[in-house]
Formats: C-alpha cells, structure tokens, sequence
C-alpha cells in the first residue's frame, strides 16, 4: 500500500480554502442583507467543508474494491432519494424546482449524489464482459435521466449523460454504438430545450446576447461586465462590484465571474490550470488502476468532477448556454462539496493501490 497521492490531495484542498475565502467575499453582502450576518453562507459551507473532509479522508482508507458488492445497494437508494424529492412533505420545492430532501442538519440534493452512485455502479457492471448489455443501459440511463430532468435539471443531466457514455467508452464499447446514440441524444436535447420556456429563452440568450436586457439576457449580460471589468489583473480581493446583489447566483454557479472580476485574466488562468491539474491526475490515477473497476470508477469519477468544470467555465464566458452546474469545491452547496470531495476520497484509495510510482 502506498501514500496517497499529496499532489491530488493538495490541489483539491487549494481549491476548497480558496473557495471558502472567496465565498465570503463574494456573499457578505446579499448575506447581511437578507439573514442579518455576512457570516452566513460561509459558516454552513465550513459545516459541509468538515464533514466533506471527513468523508475524504474515510474513503481514501476504504478499500474501494468493497464498491463492487455494495453497487447494487448504493444505486437503488440514490434512485429512491430521487424519487423522495417529489413526494410533499419530504422534498423541498424552490423556484418551482424539485431537487432537494430536508433531513435536517442538511438539505440534501439527490442528483448530486447520483453522479457517485451511478460510477460506483457502472464500473461494477462493466468490469466484465457481457453481450447484449447496450439497451438494457440505455434503460437504466433513461429512467435517472428522465428523473433528473423532470425536478427540472438539465445541467445535472448532461453531467451524468457524459459520465455515463464515457464508462461504457472505457468498458470496451464499440464506437459504432455511439455513432448511432449521438444523433438521438441531440434530438432529444432540442425537444427538451424547447418544452421548457425558460431552457428556450436560455438558448435565445446564447443565440443573442444583445436582446431585451430584461429578458433572460441580463444574468449573462452582468457575468460578461464582471470579466470583462477584471481586465489583466483583476481589481483585487474585496473590490468586486458585482457581488453587490447585480450578479445573481454570485455565491453558486456564477462564483467564477467574482473570481474574475477581482482576480483578472491571470488569476483564473490559475485557477484553472489547478482545475486541470486535478483532472489530469484522476486520469492518470484511471490508467494506472491494478484493476478493471478501478479504472472504469476512477475514469467516472474523473469525467463527472470535469465535466461539472467544463459546463460552468463555459457557460460563464458564454460558449454554452447558462445553465445551474456549480464549479467543484469552490461553489456555495453542501451536497456538492461533501460528494466532489467524497470522491476525490475514492480517488485517492484507487491510486493508492494502483500502480502509480
């Protein structure tokens, strides 16, 4: 058994540090504004900070190998906490979302926790060859997705789309197979887009960014002057006039249009590099697995931390449409942090077994 992989592991922790400083910085005021302590957002991310921690650290000493018996178990229950959200009561409703479970001491969001389930679950399954499996996972992907799409969640559900066809890439699949699900997939996408009103308008505002400034065109209008207004080097730390209640979500998906604004063009290069970084290190973690599950869940883990990366970068600087994916580690939301760091946990285990040198 060899150490954990430092490297890893201190780029993520970076990342989470570095989110908590800039989270208060960017939520003090709409915090003193609206619960009378600017405190408040960072005093629950540092709760879910703790018990993220504590779950990394728990995972990185699990054999990951006892995933494989638990799969089953793990993925039915993340399927039932999807379920729940519908159910009055238990789930919690917002802005017309379904998307949350009140249990407490937290509010749980299911979908987060799907991503992990789902890696777990598939790597498990396709650790061995078996024939004819192609629709039977095409049935399993439809059910989440249609259960993630209908609280609604569209960026969840590319997310898990992406991990979910680069496992079945990873498992030996024939690239024929995707050739084929591609076009469907699109097409489904558009009819998706357009049942919903507010996907349509997001995807008017993409198509043209200069309509009506109030319509849907004034979120992305304020993310591109936050970017912009960073120039080079940004206006420094405390100095944004964004996250005075102009930007909204300024504390969960448009977090990095802070870190722009106050950080500059260098600054989030930086960032980024770390982000990359990170993402290299879980592929190079996949590839060096001793094993067949190892590598297919290390892979998954990978895609789903990237892809979640790749959706809001692009959607902050308007090469995709807006859409609610929080960036891993720094974005204000406790089951998101507490599962990217749980994995980042898994991670480590696998590469600690693996054959890294």
């Amino acid at each position: 058994m060899k150490k954990i992989d430092l490297f890893l592991f201190f780029a993520v922790a970076f990342l989470t540090f570095f989110g908590l400083f800039m989270l208060y910085d960017a939520s003090s005021f709409v915090a003193f504004r609206d619960f009378i302590d600017k405190y408040h957002y960072v005093k629950e991310q540092v709760f879910w900070m703790f018990l993220g921690f504590a779950a990394l650290f728990l995972f990185s000493k699990f054999d990951y190998h006892k995933f494989y018996n638990l799969a089953i178990p793990i993925l039915i229950g993340a399927v039932l906490l999807l379920v729940l959200v519908f159910i009055p009561g238990i789930g919690v409703s917002f802005l017309g979302a379904h998307r949350w479970i009140d249990i407490g001491f937290i509010t749980l969001q299911p979908s987060e926790l799907v991503k992990l389930a789902l890696a777990i679950y598939l790597a498990a399954w396709f650790s061995s060859k078996e024939k004819g499996r192609l629709w039977a996972f095409l049935l399993l992907l439809s059910v989440i997705l249609v259960l993630v799409m209908v609280e609604p969640d569209m960026g969840t559900a590319v997310i898990i789309l992406l991990e979910a066809i680069t496992i079945y890439f990873l498992s030996g699949a024939r690239l024929l197979y995707f050739a084929a699900i591609l076009p469907v997939i699109t097409l489904v996408g558009l009819i998706l887009v357009k049942l919903e009103p507010y996907r349509a308008a997001r995807l008017a505002t993409f198509l043209n960014i200069n309509q009506d400034i109030g319509s849907s065109s004034y979120h992305v209008r304020q993310i591109l002057i936050a970017l912009g207004s960073g120039g080079l080097t940004g206006v420094g730390f405390g100095n944004s006039l964004q996250k005075y209640a102009y930007l909204p979500e300024n504390t969960t998906d448009s977090i990095f249009a802070i870190i722009a604004e106050e950080l500059g063009f260098l600054g989030t290069c930086f960032i980024i590099f770390v982000y990359i970084f990170i993402i290299w290190r879980g592929f190079y973690i996949a590839i060096n697995a001793k094993d067949t599950f190892g590598k297919l869940l290390a892979g998954g883990i990978t895609t789903f931390l990237a892809g979640q990366v790749l959706i809001n970068l692009s959607a902050q600087t308007a090469l995709l449409p807006l859409t609610g994916v929080p960036l891993p580690f720094i974005s204000y939301g406790g089951s998101a942090l507490i599962i990217s760091l749980s994995a980042i946990g898994i991670l480590l285990n696998i590469g600690k077994q693996g054959r890294i040198t």
